[in-house]
């Protein structure tokens, strides 16, 4: 995830501050939270563990507050660990990334295939989602695609398929991310994420069928493809050793589309905030 081994300039010459700087932000925001962070899981594919052709991984833990889940008006705040590694072949395995391959030797690119995990959603998580039934945790297939146009200029992209209630639903997440070093130890980053989402994921999550209706009170209400929402992020980093750091970021979104619409929808513009501590080994 970050560069904090000894190796770190050389990886900084081939990785720029916008995949370095902006990993920890990624694995808290995306990973960890069971709210609207949750939601975010395995948006992008982030391989700055080790320098190219090296490997390498780092452990940790996130503080992470957001809603308890896509659409809340209701905030949680929770503790969550995580881990991450990847070889010098190109595989990798974590809580950030899943499990998969990188194809390239490029360190300008990156793309391959993965298997991640759709968490799902429980109902007991909000009184918001009674009588909507669970959602239940869906494993993945996917690609992944990230150019580096300029140095502290990251492009990235994720394809998966597996999720919702019948396994069958497709989401597309793109990504930009921008990042400056402020010191040798500090460095700040601002990136802009958008998700499209099929109507099998949108209708799982969005959705209302009749007999959900029945259940919870809420109108019938078919929820089509289209895009989910787009997300604004800053981040700040701190290298506190040369194998620690400490991160904190900022990401705010807009729900669009049907899950703007959807009864279940109480806050359109949800908030999520993170503090993460990493250490390489």
């Amino acid at each position: 995830m970050t560069p904090l081994q000894p190796h770190a300039p050389a990886l900084r010459q081939t990785l720029p501050a916008s995949l370095t700087g902006t990993a920890l932000t990624v694995l808290a925001l995306g990973v960890f939270a069971h709210g609207n962070a949750h939601s975010q899981a395995f948006e992008a594919v982030r391989l700055t563990g080790a320098a190219p052709g090296q490997s390498g991984g780092t452990v940790g833990a996130a503080v992470v507050a957001g809603p308890v889940y896509r659409g809340s008006d209701d905030n949680q705040v929770r503790l969550y660990p995580g881990v991450d590694y990847q070889w010098a072949n190109g595989w990798f395995a974590g809580t950030t990334n899943g499990i998969g391959v990188n194809l390239s030797r490029n360190p300008v690119m990156q793309y391959g295939g993965r298997i991640t995990v759709d968490l799902g959603r429980k109902e007991r998580r909000s009184a918001a989602l009674r009588g909507m039934g669970d959602v239940d945790v869906r494993p993945e297939l996917g690609a992944f695609f990230n150019l580096v146009p300029a140095p502290g200029v990251s492009l990235t992209s994720s394809l998966r398929f597996g999720s919702g209630v019948d396994r069958n639903g497709w989401v597309l997440d793109l990504g930009a991310n921008r990042s400056w070093r402020i010191t040798d130890a500090s460095s700040l980053g601002l990136g802009v994420s958008v998700t499209w989402a099929d109507s099998n994921y949108q209708q799982s999550y969005f959705g209302v069928t009749p007999a959900q209706a029945i259940a919870s009170g809420y109108a019938p209400y078919a929820a089509e493809a289209s895009v989910r929402d787009v997300r604004l992020s800053a981040s700040w980093r701190y290298r506190v050793a040369p194998r620690t750091a400490l991160a904190a970021a900022v990401s705010v979104g807009s729900l669009r589309g049907d899950a703007r619409s959807s009864p279940l929808t109480r806050e359109r513009s949800p908030v999520s905030g993170v503090f993460y501590v990493s250490r390489a080994f």
